[in-house]
């Protein structure tokens, strides 16, 4: 009878360890699209298909007001990765090649916390596309990434991303460590302007067509691009049409890709503790969306599935999000302080407690976006405010033309809008190429009435009250995460020597030159 008593108390230990190991998310995993829009089927697009996406919204919590505060690839994986917009980490624009964006030294990044705080008990890995800088600031413990392989093979070949998962997994396994792993796929990213010869989205390479090769894990959707219903932001052309086919192909390979992942961490044994995000770090490479600070540059697809029982599954939230809110949900999960002295951290939280209840709507909640380059050469750095309604955008650069980023301009949808301008043929578009260009310094819209931002409010006086207040919450938040440009355009900032204590704007004339000068204006103390 003893020796059944002792067994009985050695199971019911072992047993009420099992459901507190079973009842704590232990470990996170980050699914990142490269370009991506809201091209699956749990974003309501009949068109796309993305099985796996579908089931883990199904089985997570859905975003629908989820945003990027830069729409650009090196500087949105580095506000992921730090909790800071662009201004704030110094990287303003791509990393890679000529264009050498890097983060300031001593930036303050995922990996590189984790393993500080944990004294190197916290395993964090990365696969996939990296795209930011240095590496010592941004140093993961497991790295295969386009510095050690091709992009393709690194960032498109499901079934290699597949196996280095695999690898990062049984090593977190065998060292009983707890894991951020980042799967950042490449995908669909265009690639036309580079190696045209496999499509303008790559969506022929690795197709098993001749001379394109094989990703074994790969069954290649082949998209019908005359039954297609063109997104309303969009011209509405066959060549959209064609050009959203391709699309449409390498999103559901990302979506096969997202299978492959979540199948590892199954069969790997760590679905029951590990929390899975999805999203995608900037909106699509069509007009208005990469590049801009417009809804669909910015809106991004978000996805947390948690795996506790006790959390939400199967429902939306309309909470306010940025991507910046990564960095300190990932160190709530590993119940680590965030103590980042960027002043911008100020403006991300935890999106942790959005897995148990949804906070009541304030009309006043807002996200902040902060766009200084893309290329070297897109000298144009904007500023936003996007509340639940209204979005108030700051075009620092008004007075120079919208600048156009390479991939882009040799796409067809592109070609097709230059060209339908050089001849003076009718677009069935909502926008024009001049107005594309040339943009006013303010921007105000009614999201709410005004989705596709077609009607500028700025200048109207029904509107001045909100147009204030959103400038003024906007200066305040530039104040606050100490912005370079948050004198621009008409000031230049001074915050060093008699000025370190008290920085100011100083005029810059532009009132005189615009009108003439009536009074003198008094320097503004930020």
């Amino acid at each position: 009878m003893a020796i059944l008593w002792k067994l009985l108390v050695l199971w019911l230990i072992s047993t009420v360890a099992t459901l507190v190991t079973a009842g704590e998310i232990k470990n996170v995993l980050l699914l990142l699209a490269d370009d991506a829009g809201f091209e699956m089927g749990a974003y309501l697009n009949k068109y796309c298909q993305t099985p796996n996406l579908d089931k883990l919204a199904r089985r997570g919590l859905l975003f629908n007001n989820a945003f990027t505060s830069v729409s650009s690839c090196s500087p949105s994986r580095a506000q992921i990765l730090t909790g800071q917009v662009s201004h704030a980490s110094g990287m303003y624009g791509l990393h890679q090649g000529v264009h050498n964006f890097n983060a300031l030294p001593g930036t303050h990044s995922l990996p590189n916390v984790l393993r500080e705080k944990s004294q190197g008990s916290i395993l964090s890995g990365i696969i996939g596309k990296k795209h930011v800088g240095t590496g010592e600031d941004f140093k993961f413990d497991f790295e295969q990434t386009e510095e050690q392989h091709s992009i393709n093979q690194i960032g498109r070949n499901i079934t290699r991303m597949k196996l280095y998962a695999r690898e990062f997994l049984k090593q977190a396994q065998a060292e009983a460590k707890p894991f951020f792993l980042m799967i950042s796929f490449h995908d669909p990213h265009r690639c036309g302007h580079i190696t045209p010869q496999y499509g303008e989205f790559c969506e022929r390479w690795g197709s098993g067509e001749i001379g394109m090769g094989s990703i074994p894990d790969w069954r290649p959707i082949y998209y019908d691009w005359r039954n297609f219903q063109v997104p309303p932001y969009l011209p509405d052309t066959d060549v959209v049409r064609q050009e959203l086919a391709a699309q449409y192909m390498t999103m559901s390979r990302l979506d096969q890709g997202v299978g492959l992942m979540l199948k590892e961490l199954q069969q790997m044994g760590f679905e029951d503790n590990t929390l899975v995000i999805f999203t995608s770090d900037n909106g699509p490479p069509f007009p208005l969306g990469r590049t801009n600070l417009y809804e669909h540059g910015i809106r991004s697809p978000f996805i947390m599935k948690s795996p506790l029982a006790k959390d939400r599954h199967l429902d939306t939230t309309g909470a306010m999000a940025s991507l910046q809110d990564i960095f300190p949900t990932v160190l709530d999960v590993f119940h680590l302080n965030n103590d980042n002295s960027s002043a911008s951290s100020l403006y991300s939280k935890s999106l942790l407690p959005l897995l148990q209840t949804e906070p009541p709507a304030n009309e006043d909640d807002a996200v902040f976006g902060s766009h200084n380059y893309h290329e070297i050469t897109m000298d144009y750095p904007m500023r936003s405010i996007r509340t639940r309604r209204y979005k108030l955008i700051h075009n620092l650069n008004y007075w120079s033309y919208f600048p156009i980023d390479q991939d882009f301009y040799t796409s067809p949808t592109f070609q097709q809008i230059i060209n339908a301008t050089l001849n003076h043929q009718q677009l069935p578009w909502y926008k024009n190429l001049l107005a594309y260009y040339q943009r006013p310094e303010w921007e105000l819209y009614d999201i709410k009435a005004d989705s596709l931002e077609r009607f500028n409010l700025a200048e109207k006086p029904k509107y001045k009250e909100i147009l204030q207040k959103l400038r003024q919450r906007l200066l305040q938040w530039q104040v606050d995460t100490k912005d370079p440009w948050r004198c621009a355009p008409h000031a230049v900032l001074q915050e060093q020597g008699v000025f370190k204590k008290n920085p100011v704007c100083l005029s810059l004339g532009h009132e005189a030159i615009s009108k003439p000068l009536t009074r003198y204006e008094k320097y503004v103390l930020i």
